[in-house]
């Protein structure tokens, strides 16, 4: 098998090429967690009668977060033109409508996902969140599964792999997102919250495309550093989930705990040398033509 540099020889697909309108989503959410979090600064976050502008502050940068990730890895999806524009456009139309609700119902005072009123608007409002969430699950869950596809694997085999292991991570992190909503709430048992589950894995579409992006951009043939980054996460997940279903806290002194911390750091530690590859290799590819520029 060829070495995942030598595949990135021809012209090849650039981080976020293509979409600006998903990022210019992706940094509105940004913006709208800036204002809610000067509000909170200014007045505190919860709003009577149920309503909490830290919740939203926290959900708002989150998701931003997670399009302008979305943003980053679209065009090594080895979709077609047409497909992706439907993803593109679907996905702004779905954020946008969560932004809002989100947002806007925490300053009235409203929880939009455990709506307690009585209001037409609010429980409308609600249920069409509920579906909104349903269709951000598997609109994602179809982009995930082109990067299991030879296609995409062929573009450039470093990142493929790594947004294989980050869409697994974010799976997880839906399926506790359901979890959430058939608790109706973050909490469970004595001491456990699902909420850590639910936001690590989303953190995996940063953190091990962005190892295999350092690797693709070394000279040594470090495909081991990305298998590593994602077992080592996606084990860090298993031992979180875990600890949470039992109804304990991540943070109390227990083997679980201990061993996700454990999986992390290894995960963390992976990176780091993936970087540290990068630096002694000049941070250029390793490819036939060296003169060649490094590609985002």
């Amino acid at each position: 098998m060829q070495s995942y540099v030598n595949h990135a020889t021809t012209q090849k697909p650039k981080l976020f090429e293509g979409e600006k309108w998903l990022v210019l989503t992706g940094l509105l959410g940004f913006l709208l967690a800036a204002i809610c979090g000067v509000w909170v600064l200014a007045n505190g976050g919860e709003v009577s009668p149920g309503g909490d502008v830290s919740k939203a502050f926290s959900f708002d940068a989150a998701l931003g977060a997670f399009i302008l990730s979305t943003a980053a890895i679209a065009p090594l999806s080895g979709l077609k033109a047409r497909s992706r524009a439907l993803f593109r456009r679907v996905y702004i139309g779905l954020a946008l409508y969560s932004y809002g609700a989100e947002t806007i119902q925490n300053f009235r005072g409203v929880n939009p996902r455990f709506v307690d009123s009585d209001s037409f608007f609010d429980q409308t409002v609600g249920n069409v969140f509920t579906f909104v969430a349903l269709f951000l699950v598997l609109f994602y869950l179809y982009l995930g599964v082109q990067f299991f596809r030879s296609r995409a694997y062929k573009l450039r085999p470093g990142m493929a792999l790594g947004v294989r292991y980050a869409m697994i991570a974010v799976t997880v992190s839906f399926a506790a997102g359901i979890w959430i909503s058939m608790n109706q709430g973050r909490f469970i048992g004595a001491d456990g919250n699902i909420i850590w589950l639910h936001g690590l894995g989303f953190h995996a579409l940063q953190a091990v495309p962005i190892v295999a992006w350092l690797v693709e951009r070394s000279r040594a043939k470090a495909s081991s550093l990305i298998h590593i980054t994602g077992i080592t996460y996606l084990l860090g997940l298993i031992a979180i989930g875990w600890q949470t279903l039992n109804g304990h806290a991540l943070m109390e002194w227990s083997l679980l705990p201990l061993a996700a911390s454990i999986c992390f750091i290894l995960s963390i530690a992976a990176g780091v040398a993936a970087l540290r590859k990068v630096l002694l290799s000049g941070s250029r590819p390793n490819s036939g033509n060296r003169n060649s520029a490094a590609r985002f």
